[in-house]
């Protein structure tokens, strides 16, 4: 812990500072722009701020809970709104309060956690501090700023594997099975640790296959948990996931192939923010898994290779990007590929230009976070 607090947080809170600057300014940019045009009514996203698009959501959920609210509702899981519901007396009952609080506080642990699994895996003392960079100044990372449980479920996972690498499976499956209760894409994380507790299974105790196996299995544990509570209170206990086949959501599973010619269509057709950029948004991750594979355990492969072809088996790519960024090991790859000073530096001003780019997209209602 002391090590935590003294070097990973010392790394981590610059570029975790930086990030949340050039959100806000990208935001005061958008107001001010808003405003002089004047004459236009104000996007939704805009007049939310940091609760916009998700966001908004978790702060209804967290102030009224799942009773009464709409059935679109059910797709966000509870552990962020319900630990905003539990902190909120530290800001005098303000849940709202509570929930920006402790995305951008679990923001920096997971900054902190990149850093320290990073140097874990490769080693090298430079390429986790741009880990740690890149995870708060990737374009997709606005969502670490705004009310949304990315920062919550990805500092589980990565807790997770950093407990799997000391060992510390029965850490690891507790770690899991929240991160199951913080997203429903925290269920992906069985596959790698599955393939974590494979090595070395013939030569394990029989107390430590128990502790793997149901460290294995926590992640979809945490979102049963969910899935029978939502079935008790409202009757269908996948609602959470069917709801989310609607056409403005993910709209259902399609061929990942046909979907990706889809949005070359549409990129040549002149929808350049729409698919089209969610095509060019693919091939980056693509050329990140193949810097995953060349340099990190075949479980980080697997777990970003899932992650690849089912965010692009979606009829809706929106928040695509959002998805693959939450999935760490990218953001690993990223620094990896960027071991050359001159392209770390130029992919880091990219990297915060596209964070400010993005952002007011986000506030102009223009790209889904």
């Amino acid at each position: 812990m002391k090590e935590f607090l003294r070097r990973d947080l010392r790394v981590a809170v610059t570029p975790w500072i930086a990030s949340r600057v050039i959100v806000i300014v990208a935001l005061a940019t958008a107001r001010f722009l808003d405003e002089d045009v004047g004459s236009l009514p104000r996007p939704i996203p805009l007049a939310q701020g940091l609760f916009a698009w998700d966001a908004g959501w978790y702060r209804t959920i967290a102030e009224f809970g799942y009773t009464g609210v709409h059935e679109s509702a059910l797709r966000f899981f509870p552990l962020l709104p319900g630990l905003s519901r539990i902190l909120c007396f530290v800001f005098l009952g303000h849940e709202d309060v509570a929930l920006i609080f402790i995305a951008n506080m679990g923001a920096l642990v997971l900054c902190a956690l990149m850093y320290r699994l990073t140097l874990r895996d490769s080693g090298d003392h430079a390429t986790a501090v741009r880990a740690a960079w890149f995870t708060v100044l990737m374009s997709p990372a606005v969502a670490l700023v705004l009310g949304y449980a990315e920062s919550l479920a990805m500092s589980l996972s990565v807790g997770a594997f950093l407990a799997v690498r000391s060992r510390r499976w029965d850490v690891a499956a507790v770690l899991a099975l929240l991160a199951g209760l913080a997203r429903p894409v925290g269920v992906l994380l069985a596959l790698p640790l599955f393939i974590e507790a494979w090595n070395g299974w013939r030569t394990a105790t029989t107390r430590d296959r128990i502790v793997r196996g149901l460290a294995v299995i926590a992640p979809g544990v945490g979102m049963g948990i969910y899935l029978a509570y939502v079935g008790i209170r409202f009757g269908d206990p996948f609602e959470p996931l069917s709801v989310q086949n609607t056409a403005t959501l993910r709209g259902g599973f399609v061929d990942p192939f046909s979907r990706l010619w889809r949005a070359f269509e549409d990129m040549v057709g002149g929808d350049r923010f729409g698919s089209g950029l969610h095509l060019v948004w693919a091939a980056i991750f693509a050329v990140l898994l193949v810097y995953v594979w060349r340099n990190l355990p075949k479980s980080y492969f697997a777990y970003c290779a899932l992650t690849l072809v089912l965010g692009l088996s979606a009829d809706n790519l929106d928040s695509f990007e959002r998805y693959c960024f939450s999935t760490f090991p990218f953001i690993m790859g990223l620094a990896f590929a960027t071991k050359n000073v001159e392209t770390e530096r130029a992919v880091l001003v990219l990297s915060s230009a596209g964070l400010f780019g993005y952002a007011l997209l986000a506030f102009f209602g223009s790209w889904v976070p």
